[in-house]
């Protein structure tokens, strides 16, 4: 029998089981709860908005999502989210789900920490990012029940997440901070990593190779 919490049930394919026990071996428990809390999360907005979603697209989507923050996923030339979305098409496409349907959970991936844009996109898509907000940033807490917070994170604790995420956010992007370019992490490698000096936009447009 599927197991279902707060009311949503989570896909029981055997695509879903393995990328459930991919997440569970790569990540820490930390991440894998959080990317199960993000699939939950993700899946209760969309019910709550009237969304029409595939469940099985946004679960790949939210369990893979920080896979790029993992040491075995983990590259150092590009940024993480990109890391989480090539290992999500690649997953996706060993299982023979190819084309749009792949392409919607790559973009999920890789988009969900871009603000805004991925909501005005495809259910799967913004879904993921509806996900990782209210578990990280606590955007759209009151849009669930209490009830159905507390039946997530009973299910999947959240012992001090905030301070775990943010050293997670950390070891994952450390070594490329210039992956952080214009992006919410450079305020992470701000706070955590001394010496770190943020890109500028402005900078990079003055000294352009462009003599006008």
């Amino acid at each position: 029998m599927a197991e279902s919490i707060a009311g949503v049930q989570i896909p029981d394919s055997a695509l879903a089981k393995e990328a459930t026990e991919l997440v569970r071996e790569a990540a820490t428990p930390l991440v894998f709860d959080h990317s199960r809390r993000v699939f939950l999360f993700g899946a209760l907005r969309g019910r709550e908005q009237g969304l029409d979603f595939d469940p099985e697209l946004l679960y790949v989507g939210a369990m893979f999502h920080d896979l790029g923050l993992t040491e075995k996923y983990r590259r150092t030339d590009q940024r993480f989210e990109i890391d989480g979305a090539d290992e999500g098409r690649r997953f996706l496409q060993s299982h023979g789900v190819t084309g749009e349907r792949a392409e919607l959970v790559w973009t999920g991936i890789a988009l969900h920490t871009t603000p805004e844009i991925p909501l005005h996109m495809a259910p799967e898509i913004a879904l993921v990012t509806r996900g990782v907000e209210l578990d990280v940033l606590g955007i759209g807490y009151d849009a669930i029940s209490t009830e159905e917070r507390e039946a997530v994170v009973a299910a999947h604790p959240r012992p001090d997440f905030k301070n775990g995420i943010l050293a997670a956010f950390t070891e994952g992007i450390k070594d490329r901070p210039e992956t952080t370019f214009g992006n919410v992490k450079a305020d992470v490698l701000a706070h955590f990593v001394p010496g770190f000096q943020r890109g500028d936009f402005v900078d990079v447009i003055k000294s352009s190779s462009w003599p006008e």
